[in-house]
């Protein structure tokens, strides 16, 4: 996107909305929403009656909960509400994105954490993406928890900080973020402010 005074900034254009109050909770120091968002085909018995106690019609394919230690910056809420992206955010906000990032699968040390591998020549043919030594002998004996080894790399929860919203469209619900956001196309996110 091109900014007012013409700078160039990375942006990303989010579908954030509607969403509809779907559960709601009260501690004594806290408040509780939960939020249904997207529309499924096809729901368990269990969401079904979840979502008409709401007095909902919507089938909706995601359900997260929300709490909140201010009850008074609220507002008005009730069962069933329909939140837009208008009410929430506003054009400047300083927000944190919150989602799953891409799944690489299996892989190396090289590629999950950036190591050198070993020398390419001197007979080490088979040694060059090898992680090398993984921990001393006798003492301790054993490889520590959190040494960095080859494996599962991608598919965790990603949070965001210090992104800004650019622009707002309270017709169709859609968010432009400036920056970028963890994982592919239609994933979710949890979109907060930062406070």
């Amino acid at each position: 996107m091109f900014t007012q005074d013409g700078k160039r900034i990375p942006a990303t254009t989010i579908q954030a909305g509607p969403c509809w109050i779907t559960e709601m909770e009260e501690g004594p120091t806290y408040k509780s929403i939960q939020l249904g968002f997207g529309i499924m085909k096809h729901l368990s018995k269990a969401e079904e009656g979840h979502i008409k106690k709401a007095g909902l019609t919507q089938k909706l394919r995601f359900l997260r909960k929300f709490r909140f230690s201010d009850v008074r910056s609220l507002g008005d809420l009730s069962l069933g509400k329909q939140v837009t992206v208008g009410e929430v955010f506003a054009a400047g906000d300083a927000i944190r994105v919150t989602g799953t990032s891409k799944g690489k699968g299996f892989a190396g040390v090289v590629k999950r954490h950036g190591f050198a591998g070993g020398p390419r020549t001197h007979g080490q043919s088979d040694r060059e993406r090898a992680p090398g030594s993984v921990g001393s002998g006798t003492t301790p004996g054993r490889v520590y928890r959190g040494k960095r080894m080859a494996g599962r790399m991608g598919n965790d929860r990603v949070t965001v900080r210090g992104l800004s919203v650019v622009a707002i469209n309270p017709e169709t619900n859609i968010l432009t973020v400036k920056g970028l956001v963890p994982g592919g196309r239609r994933g979710l996110l949890i979109i907060q402010k930062e406070t």
